[in-house]
C-alpha cells in the first residue's frame, strides 16, 4: 500500500509541474484566458502611455473625448419674475410694562407692626394694607388738643377783657388807645386758635397715615418690607399693578418712523403665549434717542382676563399695506456672494449669473422686490444649485411622472434597504 501510494504522489507532482510549464508558454489557454488578455491589454496601455509606441494611442484618447452634456432643470425648478404686491412690515420688541403700578410708601417713620398682604394678592382701592407703630404721634396728637384747649381759653379771656373795655370806652371811663391794645388781644388769641387747630390736624393726618392704603385696584407685585423692620418717612413698602392694559415699550429706526401713526394695528406675539395679542400704537416720541438714533414707541395692549404679565417679553408687528405692483422672486432664488445679491438664469441655453439690486421683502410669502437685474421674461432658476458654471449649456424640461408600478418598486425597494449609520 505504501508504495501504490508513493507512485500516485510522484505522478500528481508531474503532472503539476507540466500544467505549470504549458501555462507559461501559452499552451494552456482555457485557464483563464480572459484575464490573461485583460492584464495584456493593461500592460500594452501603460507602456503605451509611457511613450514606446503609444503617440497614436494619445491621439485616439483625445478623439474619444465627450462632449458636454447640457443640465437639465425641471419646470419647478425656473420660474419668472412676477408682478405682486409686497406689504410692508415694521417690527420692533421691548418687554410688557404696566402702566398703572402704584408705590406704597409710608408717611411717617416707625415700626412695621404687620402686613396682611403678600406678594400675588389681590387688592381693592382703601383696602388697610397694613399698620405702622407711630407713637410718638399719638403723644403729639395729645399734646397738640391740650394746646388747642389753651387758646380756646385763652381766646375766650381776650373777647371779655374786650367787651368790658368797649362799654367803658362808651361811657369814656378808658382812652381809646386802651380799647384798641384790647382789639388787638383779641386778635392775637383768635389767631392762635386757628394755629393750634391747624398743628391738630396735622398730627392727626400723620396718625391716620400709621395704616397703609392701597391707592389703586390690582395685585401686589412685590414687598420691600417685612413686620417688625424700622422704615423711615416716604421709605418704600408695597408695589400694585393693574395688569387691566399693559404696554409694549419698544424703538423704531429714524427710516421706518414715517410709516407708522398713533392708533394703528399692530399684531403683538408675546412670548410663552401661542396666539398673537391685537394692540394698537398708542404713543410715539418725539425725538429720537441721541446714542441709538431709534425713536421709542408705546403699543398699548388689553388684558381683561389678565393672561400677561409685566415683564414678559414681545415682538410686535405693523402691517403696511403695497399700493403698487412690484416685479418680484422667489427668495430661494437670490443668492449672495460677498455681499452682491444675484440670481442665475439660464438665456439662450446656457447658464449666466445676473447681478440684482433688492427692494422691498415679504418674510410671510417669502418672497423679494427686484429693482434691477431680471425682466419678466427672465428665467431664474427657483432655487440655489451648488457648482454652476457660468457658460454652461442648460435646459429647461418637463416633468416626466413616476409610473404606479415604478413608484411601488421605488418604495418597495427604499422600505427593504438598511438604514446608514
Amino acid at each position: 500500500m505504501k508504495k501504490t501510494w508513493w507512485l500516485a504522489g510522484g505522478l500528481g507532482v508531474v503532472v503539476l509541474a507540466g500544467a505549470g510549464g504549458a501555462w507559461q508558454a501559452g499552451l494552456l489557454k482555457g485557464w483563464g484566458g480572459a484575464s490573461g488578455l485583460a492584464v495584456a491589454q493593461s500592460a500594452s496601455a501603460a507602456t503605451d502611455g509611457k511613450g514606446g509606441k503609444g503617440g497614436k494611442g494619445d491621439k485616439g484618447d483625445k478623439g474619444d473625448k465627450k462632449p458636454d452634456v447640457p443640465l437639465e432643470f425641471a419646470l419647478r425648478e425656473v420660474v419668472q419674475p412676477a408682478l405682486a404686491r409686497l406689504p410692508g412690515l415694521v417690527e420692533f420688541s421691548g418687554p410688557l410694562v404696566a402702566p398703572q403700578t402704584a408705590i406704597v410708601r409710608a408717611k411717617a417713620g416707625g415700626t412695621l407692626l404687620n402686613l396682611v398682604v403678600a406678594e400675588g394678592s389681590r387688592v381693592r382701592a382703601g383696602q388697610v394694607l397694613g399698620r405702622i407703630e407711630l407713637a410718638d404721634l399719638a403723644s403729639r396728637v395729645a399734646e397738640r388738643g391740650a394746646q388747642l384747649e389753651s387758646a380756646r381759653a385763652t381766646l375766650a379771656q381776650a373777647e371779655r377783657a374786650h367787651g368790658n373795655n368797649e362799654r367803658l370806652a362808651a361811657q369814656q371811663f378808658i382812652s381809646s388807645s386802651a380799647l384798641d391794645g384790647s382789639r388787638a388781644a383779641l386778635d392775637t388769641a383768635r389767631a392762635q386758635l386757628n394755629a393750634a387747630q391747624a398743628s391738630l390736624e396735622t398730627t392727626r393726618v400723620g396718625l391716620r397715615d400709621a395704616s397703609l392704603l392701597a391707592p389703586i385696584a390690582g395685585i401686589v407685585a412685590k414687598r420691600h418690607a417685612l413686620p417688625g423692620e424700622k422704615i423711615a418717612a416716604e421709605q418704600t413698602v408695597l408695589t400694585i399693578v393693574d395688569l387691566a392694559t399693559l404696554e409694549l415699550a419698544g424703538h423704531v429706526g429714524t427710516h421706518e418712523v414715517s410709516r407708522i401713526a398713533p392708533g394703528m394695528a399692530v399684531e403683538v406675539q408675546v412670548e410663552g403665549v401661542d396666539q398673537a395679542v391685537a394692540g394698537r400704537i398708542a404713543r410715539i416720541a418725539p425725538a429720537a434717542e441721541p446714542g441709538t438714533r431709534s425713536i421709542g414707541v408705546t403699543i398699548a395692549l388689553a388684558n381683561p382676563k389678565e393672561v400677561l404679565r409685566a415683564g414678559q417679553y414681545a415682538l410686535a408687528r405693523a402691517t403696511l399695506a403695497d399700493d403698487a405692483d412690484r416685479l418680484t422672486l422667489p427668495a430661494s432664488a437670490v443668492a449672495n456672494t460677498s455681499g452682491q445679491d444675484h440670481v442665475w438664469v439660464i438665456e439662450s441655453g446656457v447658464l449666466a449669473r445676473r447681478a440684482v439690486t433688492l427692494g422691498r421683502k415679504d418674510a410671510r410669502e417669502g418672497r423679494v422686490e427686484v429693482l434691477q437685474g431680471v425682466t419678466p421674461a427672465s428665467q431664474v432658476l427657483a432655487a440655489r444649485f451648488d457648482n454652476l458654471r457660468e457658460g454652461a449649456k442648460a435646459l429647461v424640461v418637463a416633468d416626466k411622472p413616476v409610473p404606479a408600478e415604478k413608484a411601488a418598486e421605488i418604495a418597495s425597494a427604499a422600505a427593504s434597504s438598511p438604514l446608514l449609520k
